[in-house]
């Protein structure tokens, strides 16, 4: 009998991604898998039903329908308690779950049998990367966090030469030199700012030439394991803020986005540093979600903080839905290959990625 995959549609406040693209649908087809989606399970994405049964997927008239013994269940993020109550003890499930963020949502899975399987826990290998999606996502809110930084500017971001005189280029600072914080170089640039880039890993100078940004170098380095930096000492942390405050007197627009996987987004703009920058300057904190880089970011809020516009906006990826859905979905698709062989649901404990994104932890 051929492995049944489910995907009901996302609940969570503000998400418009899907987990499953008429393009995958269709390759997991191939694969052998049985799909059953839920009706309108692609409508903020713009995908249509339509192309969904095109691609050889069932349409389902609700959630419990379309995870009715499923074997396998994709989803971008994880399914409420109750929903994940009714899949059948065994079930596999595919997504950003954050299982250790919601005691309830822990439990459920626990108590269901479930074998979870979060992305974002995925091991840092080459081989992981077609999987990645925290990379290819913040790739998506890198790209959307300086279009909101633009719209929110008072002035032009290109530098212009008109009748009425010469208009100078913003200067734009880049927190952080993950995949977001290059994306967001990259689209500064394009948008013809001057742009920096401060990265506590030195290592990351070269990414961020080669896209037209300048290295801030403060003299502090925290390089860590797995391409991460590490957390800042003390004194490391106060040097940092000293040189970090004086040079951001000279900046009219910042991009915050640095993070620390697992953890609270590091504290690097303070209150003190913000009232020193000019009036009129914006900042655009990514890492909102987890807390922010600013410390007056008020998540999923855009605040006036003596004439500085500070914005922390919430689900940035999402809303690029079209782009972000293809590429969470090449993501889900790459990993679920690794569970599908021969038309079922095979879970290879010998393989690296699958052991260790697995969830509760596999012993030994």
């Amino acid at each position: 009998m051929a492995v049944r995959i489910g995907i009901a549609r996302e609940t969570a406040p503000g998400e418009r991604r899907v987990a499953i693209t008429p393009e995958t649908c269709r390759k997991l087809v191939a694969l052998g898998a049985a799909i059953t989606v839920e009706r309108g399970l692609g409508r903020h994405a713009h995908f249509a039903d339509d192309a969904y049964a095109a691609a050889g997927a069932v349409l389902a008239d609700d959630a419990a329908a379309a995870l009715a013994g499923a074997d396998l269940v994709l989803c971008v993020q994880a399914p409420s308690p109750a929903l994940l109550a009714t899949l059948r003890e065994g079930a596999a499930i595919i997504g950003h779950l954050q299982p250790e963020a919601d005691p309830a949502r822990a439990e459920a899975i626990r108590t269901g049998g479930l074998v979870a399987f979060p992305l974002e826990r995925l091991p840092r290998t080459t081989r992981a990367q077609a999987m990645d999606i925290l990379s290819s996502q913040a790739g998506m809110a890198g790209y959307k966090a300086v279009l909101i930084a633009a719209q929110l500017a008072p002035r032009f971001f290109p530098m212009l030469t008109t009748a009425a005189g010469t208009i100078r280029p913003s200067k734009v600072l880049v927190i952080g030199a993950g995949v977001a914080g290059l994306q967001a170089v990259a689209t500064a640039r394009r948008l013809g700012a001057q742009v920096e880039c401060f990265d506590v890993r030195p290592e990351t100078r070269e990414q961020i030439e080669s896209l037209g940004g300048r290295f801030l170098d403060l003299g502090v380095s925290a390089v860590g394991e797995g391409g991460y930096a590490r957390a800042l000492t003390d004194e490391e942390r106060a040097e940092q803020q000293k040189r970090l405050g004086e040079h951001l007197r000279g900046i009219d627009t910042i991009v915050c986005t640095a993070a620390v996987p697992g953890r609270p987004a590091p504290k690097i703009i303070t209150a003190g540093m913000v009232g020193g920058m000019a009036a009129g300057s914006v900042i655009v904190d990514l890492a909102a979600e987890t807390g922010g880089n600013c410390e007056l970011t008020r998540p999923g809020e855009t605040i006036d903080a003596g004439g500085v516009t500070v914005a922390g906006p919430l689900d940035l990826a999402s809303s690029g839905a079209v782009h972000a859905s293809e590429m969470f979905a090449r993501n889900v698709f790459n990993f679920a290959s690794l569970l599908v062989s021969d038309g079922a649901l095979v879970l290879d404990w010998d393989d690296e990625l699958v052991a260790k994104t697995a969830w509760p932890p596999r012993e030994g």
